[in-house]
């Protein structure tokens, strides 16, 4: 089942190959602020459907993340990440985070919510 998803503005538009079981909701000071629910896919369950220059990036702390805006309207819209699932980063196993408030046409109250205390993990 195909999702597709856009920012505010529909600048940056984006599909996944299938619907979340669970988001993440991140309490570190970044998420938080984003108000992001992330859903986690592989690489090639995600595709970004508009010009990739319409996404801007932004890197913080270690500089291992990399964090997907909309260049117009500013919607925080994925991340790219290393695997985190051992505690340690697998840089040959990347993920892509996916905003999933930003999907359309999709019931995300039906999903389940995970939060992780990232204000005190990292």
């Amino acid at each position: 089942m195909t999702i597709k998803g856009s920012c505010h503005c529909k600048a940056t538009t984006f599909e996944v190959s299938d619907a979340p079981q669970t988001v993440t909701q991140c309490t570190c000071s970044f998420c938080s602020k984003r108000g992001a629910l992330w859903a986690y896919y592989v690489p090639s369950q995600f595709k970004l459907t508009s010009p990739l220059e319409k996404v801007s990036f932004y890197r913080w702390g270690s500089k291992t993340i990399k964090d997907g805006f909309c260049a117009t309207c500013g919607c925080g819209t994925f991340t790219q990440t290393p695997d985190w699932s051992t505690g340690e980063p697998d840089f040959d196993n990347p993920r892509i985070s996916v905003n999933s408030r930003l999907f359309d046409d999709f019931d995300l109250g039906q999903v389940e919510v995970v939060v992780i205390d990232g204000k005190n993990l990292w």
